[in-house]
């Protein structure tokens, strides 16, 4: 579907999930305006976007760039609260056409009831404050669309990634471990499906969405078809790093939860159940939509990027030593 050029304003827009999103607005032609800290180095921004500077959660630096400013359309990947949405929703009242908050599939009913995930599956997740604060965001955008008309269009991607962001427990810790021959930690059996989707996949689904008159008021889940199980991605990553047939060590995620705190909400929370989706209601608006690239051929491209940024090989020390006890505790079970 073509559509006239619009004037959008991305809230972030150098980030893992909506720089590729930004690249694909500017290649349909449309006006793009990219609102962030202007701190990005791993994602240079098309030559045609206006960068405007600002910190999202600055009122007053945001006010003060916007002053006088209206948009087509304003995407929002910045809004981690409902204090947050709020305060959007009285800065663009009337200013633009259509407001997209990018919310979270963490939202969704975990674990879900039934496969699979459609927008109308229930929203709650007693794991995890981030996908919490999603939904109070989304209800605010609900309440201000019923009562006021807002133009609010709400999408919930789930696990994206780009070259920069690899998809497991670890990261660069994980692939550390692989080429010294060390053991890596994989939550439950395994043998769970997660759905990957490449930004670039996400983008698609994303830039259709901008501008569509059926999307105001509605709410869209925006992922690919490609869920491979976890010993499937910890093995593709392995292979991509030059290591065949990496040493897996299987945990209860609970486990896993207890000796790293810091990974037990996003892992009980998202990563520890099967996460299948059905992005019927995306594709009946945007019919390009699908999946392209799946994460055995992405893995290659993550390495091949990590290796030409030796700065980005950061091996988390607490992460290392937490696997250590986790895989001594799993031989001694």
């Amino acid at each position: 579907m073509t559509r006239n050029p619009l004037d959008i304003l991305f809230l972030g827009g150098s980030g893992v999930i909506s720089a590729a999103s930004v690249h694909r607005a500017v290649a349909q032609g449309h006006r793009v305006a990219v609102l962030n800290r202007g701190r990005s180095t791993h994602r240079e921004l098309p030559a045609e976007v206006e960068q405007l500077t600002a910190d999202v959660s600055d009122d007053a630096a945001v006010d003060a760039v916007l002053e006088g400013r209206d948009f087509d359309v304003v995407a929002q990947f910045r809004a981690f609260t409902p204090d947050h949405v709020a305060r959007d929703i009285a800065r663009f009242t009337g200013r633009t056409g259509q407001y997209v908050f990018v919310s979270s599939a963490s939202a969704y009913q975990t674990p879900p009831a039934r496969l699979p995930v459609t927008e109308s599956t229930p929203l709650r997740n007693p794991f995890w404050q981030y996908s919490r604060d999603k939904i109070a965001g989304e209800d605010l955008l609900v309440r201000a669309h019923r009562e006021n008309a807002f133009p609010a269009t709400v999408v919930r991607p789930s696990h994206t990634y780009d070259r920069t962001l690899l998809p497991t427990l670890g990261g660069w810790t994980d692939v550390a471990r692989m080429r010294a021959g060390r053991p890596v930690v994989v939550p439950g059996d395994g043998t769970s499906l997660w759905t990957l989707t490449h930004t670039d996949d996400f983008a698609v689904g994303f830039v259709g969405l901008l501008g569509h008159p059926l999307a105001i008021g509605d709410t869209f889940q925006i992922m690919g078809t490609h869920a491979p199980t976890w010993n499937q991605v910890y093995t593709w990553l392995g292979q991509a790093a030059g290591v065949p047939d990496p040493e897996i060590v299987h945990v209860a995620s609970e486990t896993i939860a207890h000796v790293l705190p810091d990974v037990g909400p996003g892992l009980l929370g998202d990563k520890a159940h099967s996460m299948l989706f059905d992005c019927a209601k995306l594709q009946a608006l945007v019919p390009d939509f699908a999946t392209t690239v799946t994460y055995d051929q992405a893995a290659h491209e993550q390495i091949a990027w990590f290796d030409a940024h030796r700065a980005a090989q950061e091996v988390d020390p607490v992460l290392d030593a937490g696997f250590d006890r986790l895989v001594e505790h799993a031989g001694a079970i």
